[in-house]
């Protein structure tokens, strides 16, 4: 990954199409800094002044009724790009979010779009490229890298970001930092592995006679059909 700071991004809708009137509801979103997830995150719910339709309930359990109080979008949309812009956001299923948020942003009269102000990486398409022809959603890839998500009963943008930024820090290759845990008299301790801790490396260079034997090993050995690259650069 080319960028040290990524942020994990999810947002719940009304429905499947902007172009149909459907708006967010929620948007989460979390902080992955040198591949540490963080407790950085932002967390809206909005108000859509939109209905949210059925099928779209059952799978987010968010309703007006719940969203009555919150916030528009248009109420909410600098704080929320002051907390993105300039960032790798990481989406699954970009295009979808990716759509809302420009629909969200057009409305508010903000003359930019989501990718002018961030780079946008596409963790489904990631998925479906290190594993074709397999299921690449979260639940599948959770299965897949061993991530519990027994408590996901419900989509939530921010649940769906904490989970999606185990996912692709599995899929990428793992966490850098190695938390160790060690057992003591039954006590558990934590402790990090740092390289910068581990003692200078000790240069050992050989004697007079070493270097000596060496090089008669060399002339014994060395041939015109087999010369030793060793030699040149003596």
């Amino acid at each position: 990954m080319a960028n040290s700071k990524l942020i994990m991004l999810d947002t719940e809708t009304t429905g499947l199409k902007p172009q149909e009137g459907h708006r967010i509801i929620e948007i989460g979103a979390v902080v992955v800094l040198n591949r540490e997830i963080t407790d950085l995150h932002y967390h809206q719910f909005v108000n859509p002044k939109f209905a949210v339709d059925e099928e779209a309930l059952a799978v987010h359990g968010i309703s007006n009724e719940f969203l009555a109080d919150k916030p528009l979008f248009d109420q909410v949309v600098d704080q929320f790009i002051a907390f993105i812009e300039g960032a790798e956001l990481v989406i699954h299923n970009a295009p979808f979010d990716v759509g809302f948020i420009n629909h969200e942003f057009e409305l508010c009269g903000k003359p930019f779009k989501l990718e002018d102000i961030c780079q946008i990486t596409d963790s489904l398409e990631y998925a479906r490229k290190k594993h074709p022809g397999a299921k690449n959603n979260l639940d599948a890839l959770c299965k897949r890298y061993g991530i519990s998500n027994e408590h996901r009963t419900l989509h939530g943008a921010l649940l769906d970001s904490e989970i999606l930024a185990q996912v692709y820090l599995a899929m990428t290759g793992g966490q850098t930092k190695l938390n160790l845990q060690i057992s003591q008299d039954n006590d558990q301790q934590g402790q990090t592995f740092n390289l910068q801790d581990l003692p200078e490396l000790v240069t050992v260079s050989a004697n007079e006679i070493e270097r000596k034997a060496h090089q008669e090993w060399l002339n014994k050995h060395e041939s015109e059909d087999n010369p030793f690259l060793w030699n040149k650069h003596l």
